[in-house]
């Protein structure tokens, strides 16, 4: 089943000129959903992960049934304050100004090797604070594994210079 079919895109949204890739409509169809975890986490059976790292929020529902597959914990990333005990966290840039993502002091001990995962890859800018918490951690990020990439943003080439692989199910192009 072509995932990329299943997934609506919205012009102009949030802004004038963007394409908003809407996963919805590939999450409410039950062999698009179970295709999906069920590919990612195929690709990743035989890797030894510790533990899957979703990234708030389309990240957690990705990545809570891949770890169950793959039998390993899950751990969430969220936007500051929203976890309820001590975290770390990191800035990362946006368009306009600045935002922050955190994760439990105790969710990644030093050696875990750790799938990152998240709906869409655009810009890279969380997707690199993710992989940086991680490693502050002691964590290694094995793979960073996205739904959908958009290659002329550039994010995928932003965590590849980082030395990250990066894995996505499909790509469209533009913006």
């Amino acid at each position: 089943m072509p995932i990329k079919s299943l997934i609506r895109t919205i012009p102009h949204h949030p802004h004038q000129g963007i394409m908003f890739r809407d996963i919805t409509t590939l999450l409410k169809d039950s062999l698009g959903l179970r295709t999906t975890i069920q590919e990612i986490a195929r690709r990743h059976a035989t890797h030894a992960i510790d533990k899957v790292v979703g990234i708030e929020s389309r990240g957690f529902i990705i990545g809570a049934p891949v770890a169950y597959e793959l039998k390993t914990g899950f751990v969430p990333i969220r936007k500051q304050n929203k976890l309820p005990a001590q975290t770390i966290g990191r800035d990362y840039q946006l368009e306009y100004g600045f935002d922050r993502i955190e994760i439990h002091v105790d969710a990644i001990q030093p050696g875990d090797r750790v799938l990152l995962i998240d709906d869409l890859i655009a810009t890279g800018g969380t997707a690199e604070a993710s992989v940086r918490l991680i490693q502050d951690m002691g964590g290694e990020v094995y793979e960073c594994c996205f739904v959908i990439d958009l290659p002329d943003i550039g994010g995928r080439k932003r965590l590849e210079r980082m030395g990250c692989k990066v894995f996505s199910l499909c790509e469209f192009e533009g913006k």
